[in-house]
């Protein structure tokens, strides 16, 4: 086997036989689900039931966020939009008009996490619209990361069955 040959195995685009694209999407919805906004869920915990510093830290660290992703979201959000649909839509037309593998692994991937973004960006613009504090903010965050868990299990479990679907299909365990 020459080194091409090697090299091509490893990084085998057929995404739902390969372990890679498991921890990968592994990966991705544990940190989805553990950095709420762009702030550490732990922070959030420790804020919740200690109060004190770390509560100012968590109050601080939540509106430079929120702050830095409603004014990015209000500089650029429609040429965001546009790229974003026009990348999912290509990977949508080539996963399933074409039977592309790789692009319905990315279409199963990349689809949800846009739903957790969206949901990112309406909770930046309601910590800073109501000014949020204390119990406010602990609940708003709370309410974000319990709807990016959700969306993780159903993303998880969707793109599980269609990766069985299509291994089982192609005959790549058989």
């Amino acid at each position: 086997m020459t080194w091409h040959e090697t090299v091509l195995q490893t990084i085998d685009l057929r995404s739902f036989s390969n372990l890679w694209f498991w921890i990968c999407l592994a990966v991705t919805w544990s940190c989805l689900s553990h950095w709420v906004l762009g702030i550490p869920y732990d922070l959030v915990l420790r804020a919740a039931r200690k109060g004190g510093q770390a509560e100012a830290d968590l109050e601080a660290l939540s509106a430079i966020n929120a702050r830095r992703v409603h004014n990015f979201w209000s500089d650029s959000g429609v040429v965001i939009t546009a790229g974003v649909t026009t990348v999912l839509t290509c990977l949508i037309l080539l996963g399933w008009s074409f039977g592309h593998e790789f692009s319905q692994a990315m279409t199963l991937l990349l689809t949800p996490v846009c739903g957790v973004f969206a949901l990112q960006i309406n909770a930046a613009r309601h910590i800073l619209a109501e000014d949020a504090h204390g119990e406010a903010l602990f609940r708003r965050l709370r309410i974000l990361r319990v709807a990016t868990q959700v969306i993780g299990m159903f993303a998880i479990f969707v793109t599980a069955l269609w990766g069985m679907f299509v291994n089982l299909s192609l005959g790549t365990f058989l």
